[in-house]
C-alpha cells in the first residue's frame, strides 16, 4: 500500500507499508545483460565483473563493476535488471518507466566476497539492489531528484557512516553523460541510467524543506556527487536550529 503527501516544498512524499506486488522469481535476461554491458563499456569503460544474483524476485538484478582507471580512478557500478520491467510511473512519464542505476566507490573500496561479510563493506550494493527493486515490489517509480531514505526515521546505513538517504541525480562522473543517460534498448523503450548521491538525513530533511533545486546547488558547490565519500561533510549540518 503507498500513500501519498506533500512537503513543504511541494514534493510529493510516497510512504510505501506493504508490497503491492507479491514476490515473483525472475530469471536473467542475457541479451539485455549483453546491451546495457555494451551501453556502458561504450561510455564509461570494460566492465570488469559482475555480480550475479543467484535467487531473484520481480526482477534478476546483476551489478555491473568498471575497474577504476588512471583516468577514472575508482570503481563505477551500474545495476542491471530494474530496466527489464516498466515502473509505475504518473500520467505524462511514459518516456521514463525503465530505469538504471549507477553509483561510484573509491578506488580502495573492498569488492571481494570474503570483504561483503562485513556489512561497513557490503553497503552499497545492497543499497543498489535494493532501490533498483524497490519499483517493482511497490508498483511506484524512482525519478530525478527522488529521495530515498533507508528507514523510516531514516537510519545509517552502516556503522562507517552516518549517511542515510540517496537522491537521484544525472551522472556527472561520465564525460559523455548526455549519450549515457538514455539507452534505447527497443522500439519504444528507452531506458535512463540515473545516478546516486548519498545524503545525510539534514540533507534529505533540507529537500523536503526548500525544494530539490536548493539542495542540488549546495551538493554542487561542495563538490558532492555519485562518488561515494562515506564521511563527506554534511552540506546542511544544522547550527542554531537553522539549516
Amino acid at each position: 500500500m503507498r500513500k501519498e503527501e506533500v512537503s513543504a516544498a511541494g514534493s510529493i512524499i510516497y510512504r510505501h507499508e506493504s508490497q503491492d506486488s507479491p514476490p515473483v522469481p525472475a530469471k536473467e535476461d542475457a541479451d539485455y545483460l549483453a546491451l546495457v554491458t555494451q551501453h556502458v563499456e561504450t561510455h564509461i569503460g570494460p566492465v570488469q565483473n559482475v555480480f550475479h544474483e543467484i535467487v531473484s524476485e520481480h526482477v534478476h538484478l546483476d551489478i555491473l563493476i568498471v575497474a577504476p582507471t588512471p583516468s577514472r580512478n575508482f570503481y563505477t557500478l551500474v545495476t542491471c535488471g530494474m530496466g527489464l520491467r516498466p515502473m509505475t510511473v504518473p500520467k505524462g512519464a511514459e518516456a521514463y518507466r525503465y530505469a538504471e542505476l549507477l553509483l561510484c566507490l573509491p578506488s580502495n573500496w573492498p569488492l571481494s566476497e570474503a570483504a561483503f561479510r562485513d556489512e561497513d563493506h557490503y553497503w552499497p550494493v545492497r543499497m543498489l539492489k535494493s532501490l533498483a527493486r524497490l519499483p517493482h515490489q511497490y508498483n511506484t517509480w524512482l525519478y530525478l531528484a527522488h529521495t530515498i531514505p533507508n528507514g523510516d526515521p531514516a537510519e545509517p546505513y552502516a556503522d562507517n557512516t552516518k549517511l542515510s538517504g540517496m537522491i537521484l541525480s544525472v551522472p556527472s562522473t561520465v564525460s559523455s553523460a548526455k549519450e549515457f543517460f538514455t539507452l534505447a534498448a527497443a522500439p519504444g523503450k528507452d531506458v535512463h541510467f540515473f545516478s546516486l548521491l548519498p545524503l545525510y538525513k539534514e540533507e534529505m530533511d533540507f529537500k523536503l524543506k526548500q525544494g530539490p533545486e536548493a539542495l542540488f546547488e549546495k551538493l554542487e558547490a561542495a563538490g558532492v556527487n555519485e562518488l561515494l565519500r562515506a564521511d563527506r561533510k554534511n552540506v546542511c549540518k544544522k547550527r542554531f536550529g537553522l539549516f
